[in-house]
């Protein structure tokens, strides 16, 4: 894995408050797996994982994108949540469903402060589950801006040290 995926996983494993996240989305949902994912064009890459259903996926495991719904999360930077697959007028015949097992599905991207997406929030489980509430998609929306705000932070942390360290070292 190149050094960018390396170090955007190492920047979600810093953000302590990603594993509450997790653990509170699947209590709050009933959902039994939570991941934050790194999504770009071509990749989708696990950056933090909660996973109770052995979907089987942990830091730095990827999927191909195209057989996500977070590449489509990625390209419309809107979220997606499904109750219940079967009855979902938009996604009952759609194959990511089907290939990952999933019934219930909610997603939400990660819009960092300059408007590009870093990825997405997003949680699955083999059973429907009730996550098209305003209470679930507020709390997903406020989970991926704290993200994203933490990732910001992280980064501005990290050019600032490099740009002292430069300076120092021209001194």
């Amino acid at each position: 894995m190149d050094a960018e995926f390396q170090a955007d996983i190492a920047t979600i494993g810093s953000i302590d408050a990603v594993p509450q996240i997790l653990d509170i989305v699947c209590k709050t949902t009933g959902m039994g797996f939570a991941a934050v994912a790194r999504v770009t064009e071509t990749r989708w890459i696990c950056c933090a994982v909660r996973d109770d259903i052995q979907f089987g996926l942990r830091p730095g495991s990827e999927l191909k994108v195209e057989t996500t719904i977070c590449d489509a999360i990625r390209k419309s930077n809107q979220g997606v949540v499904i109750d219940h697959v079967a009855t979902d007028e938009v996604y009952c015949g759609h194959p990511t469903p089907a290939m990952y097992g999933f019934q219930s599905y909610i997603s939400m991207p990660i819009v960092r402060a300059d408007g590009t997406i870093f990825g997405t929030l997003c949680a699955i489980d083999p059973k429907p589950a009730q996550v098209n509430t305003p209470e679930v998609i507020g709390t997903f929306k406020l989970f991926a801006e704290l993200i994203a705000f933490h990732i910001d932070a992280i980064q501005r942390a990290q050019a600032s040290e490099a740009a002292l360290t430069e300076e120092r070292r021209r001194s």
